[in-house]
């Protein structure tokens, strides 16, 4: 049965989680640790939120595979990855919500709950987005149908996450009326059902069971994880993967330090910088996904790298050879790779390992192989984390960042896409 443009359209739709992960990243560590400006008071000392994070950032990486692995071995008259979408978008949203009310008044009381909640929320989190992507070599059956489904998650997630980045504030001001918490907590709120609700678009827009088998994998843990580790293919991929996210994870921090130290811009600036980069990879959707289907993913992967590499080593360049004045442009050319690179492939590529590891094998495992692909990203976001904070105080003093340090982590990320450039170099698309 083919795919049809509207079943593609109300998958793309179910990526809505994208939401709740840009409220995680924008406002938890702002409500727990807020600016002085804010009208805020922190929650509780920064070590104790640094270390609640951490704990649920583990939980995240452990079910990330479990989840998958479970959605393999499950089959009902809905399907094998509907259901889970079904079970974990209400909850999810609800522990979004849950992040804003935290007890006060008793630090270790505060901690546990924050350290339970972030585990809540990653647990949910990956419940629905784990089975969400694996929905794609579900219901895709050739490589054309799995590159649209991943270019329309890809044109929604933008979508979402530019939403969830915009409306804030407006919500803030006409919820809050001058209280900035009922403000937050209203923004959040109403962010949350529509995290929810976006997810239940692809629970009864999509019926799964039209196109998928309802196979399932007959095969037990360490069985599957033989099968995943002896396919040089899927190995090559999860580290280009890896090194490819530690790079862009990097340049997507640093952007706001290149607008103000580098260019000598406001804030305001940032989301424009933001905008154009984002808003031209959007454009470049659409191409990207012409010329994959003509020549295939890995070649368009390496041309990705490459100009990735080529464009961060100008940044570097940014201030001292190249004027700043180009620095928007620069940022506009970036988006052009990141595209591909960052939206379109890693979902399309890890169908076709997947699929072709079913067909090898004929065990239908494509949820643990989406699930070990979230490990890997996560262990990225951990990684640039870590590592930014030390680059960004090179050659100072005290802590402070340095100018030295902003160009160093261009450098670093130039170094981590050509590292993932020689991965997808070994990848042999078949």
């Amino acid at each position: 049965m083919n795919l049809s443009k509207k079943t593609q359209i109300f998958y793309g739709m179910g990526v809505s989680y994208a939401i709740a992960d840009q409220i995680f990243a924008q406002w938890i560590l702002y409500f727990y640790l807020p600016p002085e400006s804010s009208g805020l008071k922190p929650v509780m000392a920064p070590v104790l939120i640094s270390i609640a994070l951490a704990i649920s950032r583990i939980v995240d990486m452990i079910t990330d595979p479990a989840v998958g692995y479970i959605s393999d071995k499950i089959n009902t008259r809905w399907g094998r990855r509907i259901p889970f979408i079904a079970a974990g978008s209400i909850p999810l949203g609800l522990a979004t919500v849950a992040f804003f009310y935290p007890p006060l008044g008793n630090d270790t009381i505060t901690f546990i709950y924050l350290a339970v909640i972030g585990s809540l929320f990653f647990t949910f989190y990956t419940i629905v987005g784990a089975p969400y992507n694996a929905l794609i070599p579900e219901i895709g059956t050739t490589m054309e149908e799995r590159l649209d489904l991943s270019t329309w998650q890809s044109v929604f997630r933008l979508l979402y996450t530019a939403v969830a980045m915009i409306i804030p504030g407006v919500l803030i001001k006409i919820i809050g009326d001058g209280d900035t918490v009922l403000g937050i907590r209203g923004m959040v709120i109403i962010l949350s059902i529509a995290a929810s609700l976006g997810g239940f678009i692809t629970v009864f827009g999509v019926s799964e069971k039209n196109y998928s088998k309802g196979e399932t994998s007959k095969i037990t843990f360490k069985e599957t994880m033989q099968v995943i580790t002896a396919d040089k293919n899927f190995i090559y991929y999860l580290f280009g993967l890896l090194f490819f996210f530690v790079g862009f994870n990097t340049l997507r921090a640093t952007m706001n330090y290149y607008v103000e130290d580098i260019m000598g811009y406001g804030k305001s600036q940032i989301t424009i910088a933001s905008a154009i980069l984002f808003g031209v990879s959007a454009l470049f959707f659409y191409p990207t996904n012409i010329l994959s289907k003509k020549i295939g993913y890995r070649k368009v992967m390496l041309g990705c790298l490459s100009l990735l590499t080529i464009f961060t080593i100008m940044l570097f360049l940014l201030g001292k050879i190249i004027p700043v004045s180009f620095g928007f442009i620069l940022f506009g050319l970036i988006g052009i790779p990141v595209a591909g690179g960052a939206f379109i492939f890693p979902p399309a590529m890890l169908s076709e390992i997947s699929s072709r590891i079913t067909e090898r094998t004929g065990n239908k495992i494509e949820g643990i192989c989406f699930g070990i692909q979230g490990f890997f990203l996560k262990m990225a976001f951990m990684l640039s984390i870590l590592i930014l904070p030390f680059i960004l105080v090179l050659g100072g003093t005290a802590g402070a960042v340095t100018k030295y340090g902003i160009y160093g982590t261009a450098i670093f990320s130039a170094l981590s896409f050509i590292a993932a450039f020689f991965f997808y170099y070994k990848y042999k698309e078949n």
